[in-house]
């Protein structure tokens, strides 16, 4: 793969909303780790065309941004449902990162996996198995429900490339994790900071109400197009004020934006109206 250059002059725009380097001592003494949410949408919210369909949003600038915060992070997660349908590698090839010029992995991310039924039949020819192999990236924690069986030979694939699964009980709905105790694992297990990159169930979900509170920094790429109606939609649900009148689900604050070439990028931190 070639690698990727990402400007100087780009980057204090997006150092106020990026995990410290070393990690805040405020964080370091609390039970999550930094997490940043980012994604590509389109004008109308979209993330994709349809459900399972790899959709390509973002130019080749903004693609640039998105390897640079992976750099930045401890751990880059996403949904079972990414996984199947877009066979990413999960890495960071930014020029003079791990495996892109520099020795070791200094630079790459922790891939985190969400699959709590177990759904990811990946084979040992998975991108992000074997950009793992090559040491162009880390292998991925997959974190399974509680009860969930693992298949004996995924589990040696994953395990001799440095990856594993990882059992979490599932939240009160039965359906997926609960925000709380899934960022509270990746605390334990050593991962001072996450970037959510999707998909659409992961990010409408970390934007409940109940669990936005726990994203430090929003970034997100906007792209000049619209997929029309039926696509995978970014639109977490409406709150509810004391007399039952709907309100907005969360407004973002300390907003900056700044065009990187056709897209426009948006950065806040999460707020409530």
């Amino acid at each position: 793969m070639d690698t990727i250059t990402f400007p100087s002059s780009s980057k204090p725009f997006l150092e106020p909303y990026l995990p410290k380097i070393p990690p805040s001592k405020t964080k370091q003494n609390d039970d999550f780790p930094f997490t940043t949410l980012t994604f590509a949408t389109s004008l109308d919210s979209s993330l994709s065309l349809a459900p399972g369909t790899r959709t390509t949003l973002s130019g080749p600038q903004s693609k640039a941004m998105t390897h640079y915060l992976r750099s930045r992070h401890a751990a880059i997660l996403i949904g079972v449902g990414t996984a199947i349908a877009d066979n990413p590698g999960l890495n960071c090839r930014i020029e003079g990162v791990g495996g892109y010029g520099s020795p070791g992995l200094d630079g790459q991310p922790r891939p985190i996996v969400l699959d709590p039924r177990g759904r990811w039949e990946f084979t040992r020819n998975a991108k992000i198995l074997t950009l793992a192999r090559e040491g162009k990236g880390r292998a991925p924690f997959v974190v399974t429900g509680e009860g969930v069986g693992v298949d004996e030979g995924r589990r040696g694939i994953l395990e001799e490339c440095g990856g594993r699964f990882i059992k979490l009980g599932l939240g009160v709905d039965g359906k997926g994790f609960d925000w709380r105790e899934l960022l509270r694992l990746l605390k334990r297990e050593g991962l001072e900071s996450v970037m959510i990159e999707g998909g659409g169930a992961v990010i409408n979900s970390l934007l409940d109400p109940g669990f936005q509170h726990l994203v430090d920094s929003v970034i997100v790429t906007i792209a000049p197009t619209w997929l029309g109606r039926g696509g995978v939609v970014v639109s977490p649900e409406r709150r509810v004020n004391d007399s039952g009148t709907a309100i907005a689900a969360s407004r973002l604050r300390d907003v900056q934006w700044h065009p990187f070439g056709e897209d426009v990028v948006l950065c806040g931190r999460m707020g409530q109206v």
